[in-house]
């Protein structure tokens, strides 16, 4: 039987929580507080004490889907890819880059939600970007 911990930031809002997953036979079980986090001072909300359980749920998506003759196909991350920059550039030429918009999460890291808000900006060229928690 194989026991750690792993120091990580909680994902579910953009509070930086540190925490230590428990880590038995490369199963996660737990979460512990981190004492020494400055910003959560070894306490966790709710959502924290309980953010593991959703890495290993089987309700989990484990590959990328695209929706063939109207039923979702695992397809390969490349195929995904391709076709997901395809539609958006076809949906930017037909209707404008303000046309299209994006949504993001309290569930990712504040550098993950800065790097979206910059593709849709410098890449896409629309302003257009929301997040869950303002709503």
């Amino acid at each position: 039987m194989e026991y750690k911990t792993v120091l990580t930031t909680c994902t579910y809002c953009g509070c930086g929580c540190n925490f230590y997953l428990e880590v038995l036979d490369g199963q996660i079980v737990g979460t512990i507080p981190c004492k020494t986090s400055p910003v959560s001072e070894g306490k966790l909300c709710i959502k924290g004490w309980n953010v593991h359980e959703f890495v290993q749920s089987p309700k989990r998506l484990q590959h990328p889907l695209i929706r063939k003759n109207g039923a979702l196909t695992e397809v390969s991350w490349d195929e995904a890819l391709d076709y997901t920059v395809s539609r958006l550039k076809a949906i930017k030429e037909a209707h404008g880059s303000d046309s299209i918009a994006f949504l993001t999460s309290a569930k990712v890291t504040n550098e993950e939600n800065y790097l979206l808000q910059k593709f849709a900006r410098a890449a896409v060229g629309t302003n257009s970007v929301d997040h869950c928690a303002r709503l």
